[in-house]
């Protein structure tokens, strides 16, 4: 009986401590802290915030403030209206198919109206001659549309330069 309470005696006074046979191996307080599976989760999240707080800092969502200060002002966008054009498309059938169109040009940056209106006829010749060309099917869909404003962007880069024309816009094109 005495060795019963002796043995009682050491458990009560190995749990007091705070360890026993089975707890001697497990790491206590900063020590579990400091495992390697935890250092490696604080390493990694350290990283990840530092990184996004970088990344947020150099596209500009935080701090600073001053980003749109440093853009240069912008010019206003110049545009030139082109007289409506109404040209018989080629058909197949044989069966007669128009195109009306009127066209808004988006003059470059250093160009002006006064340089384009000289060649106003060089440019209406180069449209008519390629529209007369164009058959229905190659204006189905905007990927035909975007092919025929990036074709006579080019005929009127060529006949206008040295100036420059840096977008065709359609303000209306009707297929009849």
């Amino acid at each position: 009986m005495a060795d019963i309470a002796a043995t009682s005696d050491a458990a009560v006074a190995a749990e007091s401590d705070g360890a026993s046979e089975g707890d001697a191996t497990k790491p206590k307080g900063l020590k579990r802290f400091l495992s390697r599976r935890n250092l490696i989760i604080v390493a990694v999240a350290l990283v990840l915030l530092v990184g996004g707080g970088g990344g947020a800092y150099m596209t500009g969502f935080i701090g600073g403030g001053g980003g749109e200060a440093a853009l240069p002002p912008q010019k206003p966008a110049t545009f030139y209206d082109l007289p409506p054009m109404t040209v018989n498309l080629n058909a197949p059938d044989k069966r007669a198919q128009y195109l009306k169109i009127s066209i808004s040009l988006e003059l470059g940056e250093h160009t002006t109206a006064h340089e384009i209106e000289p060649y106003l006829p060089r440019i209406l010749d180069a449209f008519q001659v390629y529209l007369r060309e164009i058959r229905t099917s190659d204006l189905q869909g905007s990927a035909g549309v975007f092919r025929l404003k990036e074709d006579l962007q080019r005929r009127i880069n060529t006949a206008v330069y040295p100036a420059t024309v840096t977008n065709v816009l359609f303000k209306e094109i009707l297929v009849q």
